[in-house]
């Protein structure tokens, strides 16, 4: 499933605010990290990543990876940080970032 750019438009607004909740850096994708940002998106659907690696090449791998490791959409991409929404399955309207 893919992303219209409207939902890539308005995510995009709603990421704008955002804080990264994970950071990535020189011990690239570790389990810990995967297991985090997969409990993060099923929380909050919509979480900001930092991507803490010298080579730009090295960051665009390690984002791609973690989005077909954890089925995430890559939103944006703004220097280190990665905008990556995934739907809850069971969304809550209290952690969620798309219903506040």
């Amino acid at each position: 499933m893919s992303l219209t750019p409207e939902q890539k438009k308005h995510f995009r607004t709603l990421g704008h605010n955002l804080n990264p909740i994970v950071m990535v850096a020189g011990n690239g994708l570790t389990e810990n990290i995967q297991l985090e940002v997969d409990r993060a998106l099923e929380d909050h659907e919509l979480i900001k990543v930092k991507f803490s690696v010298g080579d730009r090449s090295v960051k665009k791998q390690m984002i791609r990876e973690l989005c077909a490791i954890v089925e995430a959409q890559l939103v944006q991409e703004i220097g280190n940080i990665a905008l990556l929404y995934r739907a809850a399955r069971e969304p809550n309207p209290k952690l969620s970032n798309l219903m506040r």
